[in-house]
């Protein structure tokens, strides 16, 4: 038996989020927290720690990205999925960069949302076909998929200067861990040393 998944949506219009929760429900997902602004998710996050993140783009108080983008701290085992009504490039390369693990277009099925969660919570990155072809011109986009989100922990971590026992403790993962990231994030990222895989990851914005 695997453990369930554990899933907060958040979305400023109570009618979609009652629609997403029963369909993630259907799923089999549990749903431990909702929210109808951004500071409210990004509250809840931190208090849940919830495997998957549904969040609406454009929300008040914290858009969808800036959650995204302030979840990898407070919530760095939380996969984080967009969705939105909009398609512009500019947004969801801004998205990506920030940390977002999934896009999925409003108009889709709902039922596409269980493969979303089910696709981010194994560590892939799901983009909705609506939105491939615009993701596949984004330089960022190619870039941000190759990294998982304990890849992207262990570069900011080292970025910041922490040894391999710093970060393995900070992590609560062993030192032999932490290099096995770094090894498999300087292989995506082309980079033939350490530094110069956090120098790339910095300058490509895919670590803040």
């Amino acid at each position: 038996m695997t453990a369930t998944i554990t899933c907060l949506v958040a979305d400023d219009h109570p009618a979609m989020i009652e629609a997403v929760c029963d369909v993630l429900e259907g799923g089999g997902f549990e749903i431990v927290g909702r929210a109808r602004d951004g500071e409210e998710a990004l509250a809840k996050l931190e208090a849940g720690q919830p495997r998957v993140a549904l969040i609406d783009l454009r929300m008040p108080r914290l858009s969808g990205i800036e959650v995204a983008r302030r979840a990898q701290r407070v919530a760095p085992g939380t996969a984080v999925i967009l969705y939105t009504a909009y398609g512009e490039r500019a947004l969801l390369t801004e998205a990506l960069d920030a940390g977002a693990r999934g896009f999925l277009l409003k108009e889709a099925p709902l039922s596409d949302l269980v493969r979303a969660v089910e696709m981010v919570s194994a560590g892939q990155t799901y983009v909705d076909p609506g939105l491939a072809g615009v993701l596949a011109t984004s330089d960022a986009a190619a870039k941000a998929t190759r990294l998982t989100q304990r890849e992207r922990d262990v570069l900011r971590l080292l970025a910041d200067g922490l040894t391999n026992e710093e970060i393995g403790k900070r992590l609560f993962i062993s030192p032999e861990t932490v290099r096995t990231h770094v090894r498999k994030a300087m292989a995506r990222l082309d980079a033939d040393t350490r530094t110069q895989a956090v120098a790339t990851a910095l300058r490509n914005s895919l670590i803040a």
